[in-house]
């Protein structure tokens, strides 16, 4: 998303293949080709740390209800060795977290240096519901942006690498994924009816994401509006970014910090003993 800039999310079409693959069939296939270079790049990655390197990944997704941030957790980081992943999905502040400014409960879920992380839902649900639902004072709200960027600068500056992806779902097409879940008992745990309460509210939702995307959207911590009516082109786009970061990255593997030949010799010898 272009940084300072008026945004609309009206003009985004929830159904486009901006840059993918042609069809499905060409998606899936393409973003199943990533993972071994993905899955390479993180366990260069996490070797560097050990060398001290500091740099991390945060993949932060927000989006309305059923926009697919638990697939996206599900079909893209399921290319990752988990033992490298922190993964942390933000539900309802607990009276702990409320008793803490809102970034602290943000702060103890960080990826550490080697790490990629994984936010299903992040700090923005406190300039998101807390705008829609006006749960804080009108100037206390104001501040939370400049606070968010100064906070996402901080991490960019110690090293991590933010992803921030908007998984841009159409009202049409959340009301199909919830009549799903409805006629599948399976499903019927992912429901709530709350979650049509909150489609009552959607153009208000619609709005505190547009602010949130045109206030907090910085070199350092850009946004992305991902199409999300399509699984298969959410789940190559989000992909292709995490692959496209973690190339520029580079992560090396440390060269070792002992006499390779000498280790090598004793344990030949242990065989011709």
């Amino acid at each position: 998303m272009p940084e300072g800039e008026r945004v609309n999310l009206a003009s985004y079409a929830a159904d486009a293949t901006p840059g993918g693959p042609v069809d499905k069939a060409a998606g899936v296939l393409a973003t199943a080709q990533m993972g071994e270079r993905l899955a390479d790049l993180q366990e260069r990655l996490h070797a560097a740390s050990t060398a001290g390197d500091r740099r991390r990944v945060l993949l932060i997704l927000q989006g309305m209800d059923t926009s697919g941030k638990g697939g996206t957790v599900k079909h893209v980081i399921g290319q990752f060795n988990p033992s490298g992943c922190r993964v942390r999905a933000f539900k309802t502040p607990t009276a702990e977290e409320l008793s803490h400014p809102f970034l602290w409960r943000i702060t103890q879920a960080l990826p550490v240096p080697g790490e990629i992380g994984i936010f299903d839902r992040s700090h923005y649900e406190d300039v998101l519901i807390a705008r829609v639902r006006e749960l804080v004072p009108p100037s206390d709200l104001g501040r939370r942006y400049g606070r968010i960027n100064n906070f996402e600068q901080t991490l960019a500056d110690d090293g991590v690498t933010v992803i921030k992806c908007f998984l841009h779902i159409s009202y049409e097409q959340q009301r199909r994924r919830l009549l799903e879940r409805l006629d599948n008992p399976d499903k019927h745990w992912k429901f709530s009816p709350g979650d049509i309460e909150e489609r009552a509210v959607w153009p208000a939702y619609q709005e505190a994401y547009e602010i949130a995307l045109e206030r907090c959207s910085t070199a350092d911590a850009p946004w992305y509006l991902v199409p999300a009516d399509r699984k298969w082109y959410r789940n190559w786009a989000i992909s292709r970014l995490l692959l496209e970061h973690l190339t520029a990255l580079d992560p090396q593997y440390p060269k070792a910090d002992f006499d390779v030949a000498a280790a090598r010799e004793l344990l030949a010898g242990e065989g011709a003993a």
